[in-house]
């Protein structure tokens, strides 16, 4: 496998991995793997676009290199692959590869797996099934490749970049500017339509076909952009809509010299400020709200955009280990009361579950689920309802 990593990852997704997924969605084997080519050269092409970054394939590496990344971990996901699509594998490197796919795409990943679904005829349900699949086994190629070549993080960036061109043809038309700026891409795409213009005028009505596409694309990825529907709002803060309202992301370095990327006007930046601000005490008022946290529709199980920002809050309470949070989970008025505050209790545990399992003693952790209690909008209106369904955290201890 220290050949071509595009190659390699690719010829993991055959009908044997495609079938039994496809099997379990109910759709054709050509689809899902179609589907889970698009999702693996996404990610491939996300990373590829991020090399750059400070400390992200430093960070990526970790992953790539974690001793849950082994070759029977590998195989284990080959011959059973349902079992990851279908959550019932609760394996290490299941949960490895969605870190991975948070680290990737973070809040824009919603908006990758409706293209992919889009490109692959598949719902944003299944295809973030697919996605799930795909991030695992992307880590798992990758950790192989490092395993076979001895490539260091420099060397694993070099090649993925190297390589990044050859991923466009399992991409979705027009998927690159949700990925940022991928080596090579731009230098493919602009050789489509020289190519085009030297096979004359019999290719000018797929040319236009093309056109039209990509004008139905640029709408969708504007659309993508906007305020999104209620299924996804049913999380904390409105999730991915409020993303465009946290200003620039920036490098921060937090007391034990780990930086993080973090939005301006972000809650990390609002919870980091708290904390060294010696001027403010610990109260029973202030809180916090989580901006970047995603959960199921109607369900308490987190997306795995919601990662990052977890991970974040994580690497803050390490860097300050006097500090104790409460999570606090809170829903909208709709629906059965008992049923709301029982819903936002699993969510504000699965919070502080996922807090601890990032290392975090779950004696400097509590929470709790208040409902419809403590609106901070108007129940009458749908924006207001969006601002009721959050996660928020209150400081107990400085």
């Amino acid at each position: 496998m220290a050949g071509s990593i595009v190659e390699s990852v690719m010829s993991l997704l055959g009908p044997n991995v495609a079938g039994p997924i496809a099997s379990q969605l109910g759709e054709s084997t050509e689809t899902v793997q179609r589907g889970l080519q698009s999702g693996s050269a996404a990610i491939l092409s996300g990373v590829a676009a991020k090399v750059d970054e400070p400390g992200f394939m430093g960070q990526i590496f970790g992953m790539i290199t974690n001793p849950a990344n082994t070759p029977s971990a590998l195989t284990s996901l080959i011959s059973n692959p349902g079992a990851v699509v279908s959550g019932a594998s609760g394996s290490t490197i299941s949960d490895l590869g969605s870190r991975f796919l948070s680290s990737v795409f973070g809040a824009r990943l919603p908006a990758v797996t409706d293209a992919i679904g889009q490109s692959s005829g598949l719902s944003s349900g299944k295809a973030g099934m697919l996605m799930s699949m795909a991030a695992p086994l992307v880590l798992g190629a990758l950790g192989q490749h490092v395993r076979e070549s001895g490539s260091s993080a420099t060397d694993l960036a070099s090649k993925l970049k190297s390589e990044a061109s050859g991923l466009t043809r399992f991409l979705p038309a027009g998927l690159s500017s949700l990925l940022g700026d991928v080596p090579g891409y731009a230098a493919a795409a602009a050789a489509a339509p020289v190519a085009a213009a030297k096979a004359g005028s019999r290719w000018l009505g797929p040319v236009i076909l093309l056109a039209v596409l990509l004008l139905g694309l640029l709408w969708f990825f504007n659309r993508a952009k906007a305020p999104v529907g209620e299924a996804v709002q049913t999380v904390s803060n409105a999730g991915a809509s409020a993303v465009s309202a946290l200003g620039q992301f920036f490098a921060t370095k937090l007391p034990d010299g780990v930086e993080l990327n973090i939005p301006q006007f972000g809650v990390e930046n609002k919870l980091i400020a708290f904390l060294n601000d010696s001027s403010k005490p610990v109260d029973d008022t202030t809180w916090f709200n989580f901006d970047r946290l995603l959960f199921d529709t109607g369900s308490a199980t987190l997306q795995p955009s919601s990662q990052e920002q977890l991970g974040n809050i994580a690497a803050i309470l390490k860097a300050y280990p006097n500090v104790h949070l409460k999570i606090g989970g809170y829903t909208d008025n709709t629906g059965d009361a008992a049923a709301n505050m029982s819903l936002s209790a699993a969510r504000a545990k699965n919070v502080m579950d996922a807090l601890v399992n990032s290392g975090i003693d779950a004696s400097r952790l509590s929470s709790q689920g208040y409902g419809e209690q403590f609106p901070v909008g108007d129940n009458s209106t749908e924006a207001g309802r969006a601002q009721n369904r959050r996660i928020a955290m209150r400081v107990t201890q400085k």
